[in-house]
């Protein structure tokens, strides 16, 4: 098993945009000096020290969650497969890929997807004499002294490069899989050809132009958050709160230093500096220029979030709502969340294209979605006039008619394209919520992972602990008073054209942009508290909302006015000191635990897994076929590079019919069947692991086993209830009673290799 041990031996003078208080914020700064180019040069000194802050924070950042990461393993001294080791799961999958695409012997042949016999050396190799006359006597052996060591990889791999990607056959056995459409890998392929191209092979190995890169994107990560929040409220130290409050709450925020590959930490950069081009675009009043440079950004941000995570239109669905809901409640300007909805859908499609028209992506309800409410625009007149009660009656009808519309495109869509890919996600979400129980073993595989369960309490904890829930609670509910406010005043008054509304002598208003990050942090956070694993969507945008608003001179304003104390003072005064306050707390509780953090060195350490991957590469074929857990194959992929017969990538559903039948190693099942099922994929191998057999992190029901018993109508092990229509199994756990090398079992299969966690064992062909 895998663990770890301890080693051996400003305030600024921007003048606010506030509707009703903007003369009186003028006066307020009369101080400054009063020339306009005197004005002006202080405006660029601020933005440019609101950058340089900006560029620094993200960058210490970055070092930071790098360092943690060198502390935590001892990277930089660890031996390679302990380093491939260290990249668990699915990370080790989709770092495979980087790793091949580096295996072929020139760039040209990563570009032009030529094979063994299109590779300039083998070419050379074969017009000379010594070659043709040992190759023409048979000798492989001679053949191989002559290739160059780079060749010697082609001959084992024939498949190397672009085309071995499109064309592989050594992640799923038996099978030819075009692992740009499956996979969102984009990332490696291009970042294998800059490692090329780049002229740094002589200063940095591989392994560490990839981890820096993704490094790197952390540090884009932060400061397109702090962009998001200065824009928000109008002063950088609204940024710089954010910045600080990601890196204290590193646990609840990023998982970055651990999990480096993961999908996630490519793709959450870039949806950052879309919210971040969102936000400034849904200003009022840009200049053409500018509106257009925006919706540049927003589309290349919103492409290369799709194009790096396989999860992305759940996601942007997410987005397209808070638009929807806006739009809806007239909070937006029509044309600009068109805009948006066209970006969405021209992203998305491109990505498809790039992804040889991965059917998941025409089949996702983003697509449906969009559509639906482009349709159901044109089809209702006159949406936004009437009274109160008209209205309100036209928005249910709307509703409706474009719910209605989403399921029926969808599903045309996904009956003409026969699209069972995300089935297991909306398995997944039906018993989630309730929507009766279920004994699908894909269903259950998810909800017995705590990744997936509810966000447990202790997170709300840590986060007060750095005042960031809090504050955001501070500012949600001004923010959503506001909001209530404004739309109840939009519904009821169609003539009018801001979101603003009249409460006795002042007036609430809702800029566009405030408006769209409120929406999107309540639906985000409604996304985190249902599944765990999203939280890191709405904990990051926490630390933006909350920083914003702790600076904001219209939600001080709001709040001033609401308890009639306010003074234009008062609000310069509270914007600015307590973010100081705060950011002077947080230095003073967490710097120390920081250091101390920084400080501790640890090991990577899991001798089990080093000595199966080294047995597996000195005493197996490289064409042998191993079947195992889905999480230890990966591994097995990338330090051995040996076929597989299943891995972690789990959205198709061939491939999770096959991961349940390999899984039957681990359910009550004859040997004779389990055989026929492993042989049926071609395996030569099967990896057995104790702590899946013997599995007690999960409770009753949760455990692998169980649900392999629940899913073939068996009773589980252990005390505790059983549904009544469960039966006794007719054979003892396979797993189990293979161990005990009895003639049924050793007739199929010979064990081969053995330690304190693994069992390997070898099938028989000639049954």
């Amino acid at each position: 098993m895998i663990s770890i041990r301890q080693r051996k031996g400003i305030q600024t003078t921007e003048v606010s945009e506030d509707y009703v208080t903007q003369e009186e914020n003028v006066k307020l700064e009369n101080k400054l000096p009063s020339s306009c180019t005197n004005r002006r040069l202080w405006t660029i000194l601020s933005f440019a020290i609101g950058g340089t802050v900006a560029l620094c924070t993200g960058l210490l950042t970055s070092v930071y969650l790098a360092t943690l990461h060198e502390n935590d393993l001892w990277f930089s001294n660890i031996k390679e497969v302990e380093r491939e080791i260290s990249f668990r799961t699915e990370c080790g999958l989709y770092y495979s890929y980087y790793k091949q695409m580096l295996q072929a012997p020139t760039l040209m042949q990563v570009l032009e997807a030529r094979s063994l016999r299109s590779s300039p050396y083998v070419e050379h190799t074969v017009i000379t004499a010594e070659g043709k006359s040992k190759i023409a006597g048979g000798s492989m052996h001679c053949l191989l002294k002559i290739l160059p060591r780079c060749d010697l990889c082609h001959i084992h791999s024939p498949a190397i490069g672009f085309h071995g990607l499109i064309y592989d056959n050594k992640t799923e056995s038996m099978r030819t899989v075009n692992l740009l459409q499956r996979m969102n890998i984009y990332q490696e392929v291009f970042l294998s050809i800059l490692y090329r191209v780049l002229p740094i092979q002589k200063y940095i190995e591989p392994v560490y132009f990839y981890i820096y890169t993704l490094f790197g994107l952390q540090a884009i990560y932060v400061t397109a958050l702090y962009i998001t929040s200065w824009l928000l409220s109008g002063t950088w130290l609204s940024g710089l709160l954010a910045a600080f409050w990601y890196v204290t709450n590193r646990i609840d925020t990023t998982r970055v230093e651990f999990t480096i590959p993961l999908r996630e930490n490519w793709a959450l950069p870039f949806f950052a500096i879309q919210i971040a081009a969102i936000t400034y675009f849904l200003r009022p009043n840009l200049q053409p220029l500018s509106q257009r440079l925006t919706l540049l950004a927003i589309f290349i941000s919103t492409f290369l979030f799709s194009l790096t995570w396989q999860f992305n239109q759940f996601m942007m669905l997410m987005q397209a709502l808070v638009l929807f809901i806006l739009d809806s409640l007239d909070m937006l300007p029509a044309v600009k969340v068109t805009w948006l909805y066209g970006i969405q859908l021209t992203g998305l499609l491109l990505v498809c294209i790039l992804q040889f028209f991965n059917s998941m992506i025409l089949g996702s309800l983003l697509i449906s979605f969009n559509l639906s409410v482009l349709i159901a625009r044109k089809l209702q007149k006159n949406l936004k006039t009437g009274s109160f009660l008209n209205r309100l009656g036209k928005l249910l009808l709307h509703l409706f008619v474009v719910l209605c519309l989403t399921l029926f495109l969808n599903n045309i869509i996904k009956k003409i394209l026969n699209l069972k890919s995300d089935e297991h996600i909306f398995k997944f979400l039906k018993a989630k919520f309730g929507f009766g129980a279920t004994r699908d073993f894909d269903a259950n595989l998810y909800l017995c992972e705590e990744a997936f369960g509810l966000l447990p309490f202790n997170t709300f904890e840590r986060l007060s602990d750095t005042l960031l829930f809090y504050a955001y609670i501070f500012v949600l509910s001004i923010t959503v008073t506001a909001a209530l406010a404004v739309a109840f005043r939009n519904l009821s008054d169609s003539t009018n054209q801001q979101s603003m509304y009249k409460m006795g002598e002042y007036t609430i208003a809702l800029k566009p942009e405030t408006a769209y990050n409120l929406i999107h942090t309540i639906l985000f956070g409604f996304l985190a508290l249902s599944t765990m694993r999203m939280k890191y969507l709405w904990t990051s945008h926490m630390c933006v909302f909350a920083s914003f608003g702790l600076c904001s001179p219209e939600i001080w304003e709001l709040l001033l006015k609401l308890i009639h104390l306010y003074n234009p003072k008062r609000i310069c005064i509270l914007r600015y000191s307590i973010p100081i306050l705060i950011l002077l707390y947080l230095c003073y509780k967490f710097w120390p635990g920081m250091m101390d953090e920084l400080s501790e060195l640890r090991e990577f350490y899991d001798p089990d897994t080093v000595e199966l991957m080294n047995w597996i590469n000195s005493n197996t074929p490289r064409k042998a076929v191993f079947a195992g857990s889905m999480q230890l194959l990966a591994g097995v992929k990338l330090c051995t590079g040996r076929t597989l017969t299943n891995h972690p990538h789990y959205e198709d559903n061939s491939l999770r019919e096959r991961t349940k039948a390999v899984y039957q190693i681990y359910a009550k099942r004859a040997p004779e069947e389990v055989h026929a099922l492993l042989r049926s994929f071609g395996t030569d191998y099967v990896i057995l692991e104790d702590s899946i057999c013997y599995e007690r992190r999960h409770r009753r029901g949760c455990r692998l086993r169980d649900l392999l018993d629940i899913a073939n109508g068996h009773m589980m092990d252990g005390p505790g209830e059983n549904d009544p229509d469960l039966k006794l199994a007719g054979h003892p756990r396979f797993c189990e009673e293979i161990k005990r090398n009895l003639p049924p079992y050793t007739a199929y299969f010979t064990r081969v290799f053995q330690n304190k966690t693994f069992h390997v064992y070898k099938l028989s062909r000639n049954k």
